[in-house]
């Protein structure tokens, strides 16, 4: 009897454990997120908008990366974005505060969330609106693609907020190159 107990014990510990995460749990803030940790580049993966008007700027798009510089204080940043429109790179500079699981624009009172993810050099961001509604979720690596169970997991996250379905970035695509380099070739010429 005990035997059994035993056996009926781990399976059900083993069918909870392959049971698929919630939506609590998908969408749960990241913990603590050092600076140094966030230090470098990333780039755009995919990502999931709430409205035709966001997946229409996202795919407009050959690229995007972003780069996060400490500053001298530990909550504050520099934050680029980077953007390749058809070879124009477009490099977006602002200023943040790290918060616990988010940082916030110095310029506006825009939000943006780090959400768990299971992937260990991934960034899962939630950009909201002033009112912390969500408007975009975007998946940041370091590599230009992740797993496919990565982005299982990513696409659950955005069906969790009820957004459209999530867009590929094309991964053949060149990136910008980062600033540095960028000011390091011009002054070759």
């Amino acid at each position: 009897m005990f035997a059994v107990n035993v056996i009926t014990l781990l399976c059900l510990m083993s069918v909870s454990q392959a049971a698929p995460l919630g939506c609590e749990d998908l969408l749960r803030p990241l913990g603590q997120l050092g600076a140094r940790h966030l230090e470098g580049r990333w780039v755009l993966v995919i990502g999931g908008m709430c409205n035709l008007l966001h997946e229409e700027a996202f795919k407009s798009r050959d690229s995007a990366s972003i780069d996060f510089a400490n500053a001298s204080e530990s909550s504050k940043m520099s934050f680029t974005r980077i953007f390749d429109f058809g070879g124009n790179c477009q490099y977006m500079h602002s200023n943040i505060t790290l918060g616990e699981s988010s940082f916030t624009y110095d310029q506006s009172n825009h939000t943006v969330r780090f959400l768990q993810t299971s992937c260990p050099d991934c960034l899962v961001m939630r950009f909201d609106n002033e009112s912390q509604k969500p408007l975009r979720l975007y998946l940041f690596s370091r590599r230009r693609k992740v797993e496919q169970e990565k982005v299982k997991e990513f696409r659950a996250q955005v069906e969790c907020l009820k957004f459209l379905p999530p867009v590929m970035m094309d991964p053949t695509k060149e990136l910008c190159p980062e600033e540095s380099d960028r000011h390091s070739a011009a002054s070759e010429d």
